[in-house]
């Protein structure tokens, strides 16, 4: 009986997994911290012989190329990806047997990149699990616009193909298991839910629903913001990723994170987002290491830029060293744990901030106080309304665009409070006054402020 075990890589909204039988397994698109793989097996009592790649991947570094080389297994990586290291290359229909009774068929599924190979999983010669990558994902696909501009409408209209194609040569109870769509932003839309199959989704994914026309109209217009770090991603992952260190790193005293702050590197506080407005190292910034740091961390910062991490505990610090690694981040130039206390000198080092709802913001605008209020969603939620009078730049732009922001007290405000801290503590650390709302953007409306909708602009 084969299994097919998630494994989930939360902060980039990506899953591998491990798949087999009794005595073997594959691992398909692994994550870069490949001891949690390695491990997972481990549970399983399976030995891994295959490792396989759907893609050349744009948003993390892969752990593929060291997994092979650690357990011995074979290497799959699709036949057009243009790659610098030894690997078995595969094309379209090609089967690799994991044991007796169990074998991996590729399927060639260009959209998400040229190269793109989904992989399917057949029990004594009935598919039973498709790997689908970045092609057929849970209600969506793979976003086509990595690659290069000028192929964005052919990978679109090729993503379109390729969906058709599975979702005729699978049965209907087949499980789509898709590396991203949990939210990656190489999902081309957010979708909903955690489990499909090829029948599922012919009954929802616009992908199966629309004519190819409408589905590649649609998809292009709906396409997001790219992280910036995604640049650097392929590259790595053509190059050949070197092992992940996660050795725990220099540990920087009060002195050093000034030093580090006056050379103007970047100091990190992992902490929440309650923690830091109430008491902060003055200049820092605040990435929450449960909300999405690697994607937003990762996409703000100088690419090669040192940073030095604050964290409330070495569990912290350990978990923030390994979404980082994930992205291409792999050695924080120093770190320290405990409190602000501990990481400053003097209490003049020491800054803060209030935290505010939507319904105080209404309030202080009764109040006749004109508040500045800055929108730091992303153009496309933006593009689905906005409060009256609010300032617009997104989040991945705030510490880039500083200038345009209007003198005064700032209140800033995002969707749900995690990115409002961010730009709140970019904001803090150039002296700006600021308030940081916490609040579910929902709550706007119903605090009494005015919204306006795209059809009103």
């Amino acid at each position: 009986m084969f299994f097919a075990d998630i494994l989930e890589i939360e902060g980039l909204g990506n899953r591998s997994y491990l798949a087999g039988g009794a005595r073997s397994a594959v691992v398909v698109d692994p994550l870069r911290d490949i001891d949690q793989v390695i491990a997972a097996a481990a549970r399983r009592g399976v030995r891994i012989v295959a490792v396989a790649e759907t893609h050349v991947h744009n948003d993390y570094v892969s752990g593929g190329l060291e997994l092979a080389r650690l357990t011995g297994a074979r290497y799959l990586v699709p036949a057009g990806a243009s790659v610098a290291y030894a690997r078995v290359p595969v094309a379209d229909g090609d089967a690799e047997e994991i044991e007796e009774g169990l074998t991996l068929r590729a399927v060639a599924t260009p959209g998400h990149t040229p190269h793109h190979t989904s992989y399917v999983l057949e029990e004594d010669g009935q598919a039973v699990a498709a790997f689908t990558g970045g092609s057929l994902l849970i209600g969506s696909v793979g976003r086509p616009d990595l690659v290069e501009p000028r192929l964005t409408e052919h990978l679109a209209r090729a993503q379109h193909a390729s969906a058709h194609r599975l979702a005729a040569e699978l049965d209907d109870e087949v499980a789509v298991m898709p590396t991203h769509g949990f939210g990656s932003f190489c999902s081309s839309t957010q979708a909903d839910g955690e489990h499909s199959t090829i029948g599922a989704e012919k009954a929802s994914n616009p992908a199966l629903a629309q004519d190819v026309e409408t589905f590649v109209k649609e998809l292009l217009a709906g396409l997001d913001d790219v992280p910036a770090y995604y640049t650097h991603m392929a590259p790595a992952n053509a190059t050949g990723p070197a092992p992940v260190d996660l050795t725990a790193p220099q540990r920087a005293d009060a002195d050093e994170i000034a030093r580090s702050l006056a050379a103007g590197e970047w100091v990190v506080d992992l902490r929440n987002r309650v923690a830091f407005a109430e008491g902060h190292v003055a200049g820092s910034f605040n990435f929450e290491v449960q909300g999405q740091l690697a994607t937003y961390l990762a996409w703000m910062i100088p690419w090669g830029k040192s940073v030095t991490l604050l964290a409330g505990s070495a569990e912290e610090l350990s978990l923030a060293q390994r979404e980082l690694a994930r992205v291409g981040i792999d050695r924080p130039a120093a770190a320290a744990v405990g409190s602000p206390a501990d990481w400053v000198t003097g209490q003049e080092q020491m800054a803060s901030f209030p935290r505010a709802t939507f319904a105080d913001l209404a309030a202080a605008r009764e109040r006749g106080e004109n508040p500045l209020i800055l929108d730091v969603r992303r153009d496309g939620e933006r593009a689905g309304g906005w409060i009256e009078g609010s300032v617009h730049i997104p989040i991945h732009q705030v510490h880039q665009r500083l200038d345009e922001v209007p003198a005064g007290t700032v209140w800033v405000h995002c969707a749900g409070g995690m990115r409002a801290a961010i730009a709140a503590s970019v904001l803090g650390a150039v002296g700006r006054d600021v308030v940081a709302v916490d609040d579910g953007y929902a709550a706007a409306a119903g605090a009494g402020l005015t919204l306006v909708t795209p059809a009103q602009h």
